[in-house]
């Protein structure tokens, strides 16, 4: 199913804030699914429960090129984005690379601290060069 790029970066935006409200709440992302009022974008709910489904293999990922900085000091809307983004690279090989690191970069710049932009892109692009070997995070 193909989805227009304004449609999936609103998803991943709606995906960020559920993900990041389960979190601050400490509730399960199923009970915050349950409780919208209007269900979210299938791609916001497939990002959600991918990452909390292989959250412990996305953040292994996420540390090991997050150098110098451990996850549970990073601001939670940068391992969240950083986490979103690791999801698609390593499943959603359909999504052309640049796509997600972009999307991701805009989300943290958006959303975090001032620096987040270049520390989201730094890690995510040293990510996609072991996931996706070969190929280049610039070409759409």
């Amino acid at each position: 199913m193909s989805v227009a790029a304004g449609g999936r970066r609103a998803a991943r935006e709606r995906a960020l804030g559920l993900l990041y409200e389960a979190a601050t709440k400490d509730l399960p992302i199923e009970d915050v699914l349950a409780a919208l009022p209007v269900p979210a974008d299938p791609f916001a709910v497939e990002v959600v429960r991918g990452v909390e489904a292989k959250r412990p293999e996305l953040d292994a990922l996420i540390g090991r090129f997050a150098r110098g900085w451990r996850l549970e000091r990073m601001p939670l809307l940068d391992l969240t984005v950083l986490r979103m983004a690791a999801f698609e690279l390593t499943e959603r090989t359909d999504v052309p690379t640049a796509a997600i690191i972009s999307e991701a970069v805009e989300l943290a710049k958006r959303f975090s601290t001032d620096n987040s932009g270049r520390f989201v892109n730094g890690v995510l692009a040293s990510i996609s060069a072991e996931v996706r070997p070969g190929r280049d995070p610039s070409a759409h």
